[in-house]
């Protein structure tokens, strides 16, 4: 728990659910299939080679997806906004843009408990914030 509370978006609440839920993170090949069993990765659809991204899937844990999506949108509301995160923002609706750094918080967080790697908030975000 104490691994991946220094991520931003992950509080003590998530932190603890996410490790009661699944236990072993090591289960899970990569951090999209981790995303994708919360439920915080696009629906593809698509035939003949050619495919089409819906909305999110909503068809994983609805508590840990609500966690870690209320975590990402703190993050945005309250934090300095990355390049990354301002683009994004000025391209896509706002909730869209959680969603996103929901994904990438789900992704990081398999990454620090599969791998057993230490949490890198320079290498999680290597971009300058922007002021605005």
């Amino acid at each position: 728990m104490q691994a991946i509370n220094q991520i931003p978006g992950v509080g003590e609440l998530t932190a603890s659910a996410l490790v009661a839920a699944v236990g072993d993170f090591g289960t899970f090949k990569s951090g999209r299939q981790f995303a994708s069993w919360v439920g915080l990765t696009p629906r593809q659809v698509g035939t003949g080679g050619k495919t089409q991204q819906l909305g999110i899937s909503k068809r994983g844990d609805s508590y840990l997806r609500t966690l870690l999506i209320a975590g990402a949108r703190a993050v945005i509301a309250k934090s300095q906004k990355t390049s990354w995160m301002q683009n994004l923002l000025q391209r896509r609706h706002c909730n869209i843009v959680v969603v996103a750094l929901a994904n990438k918080i789900a992704r990081t967080v398999w990454a620090v408990l599969a791998k057993g790697a230490v949490f890198d908030l320079v290498k999680w975000n290597p971009i300058e914030p922007v002021t605005a």
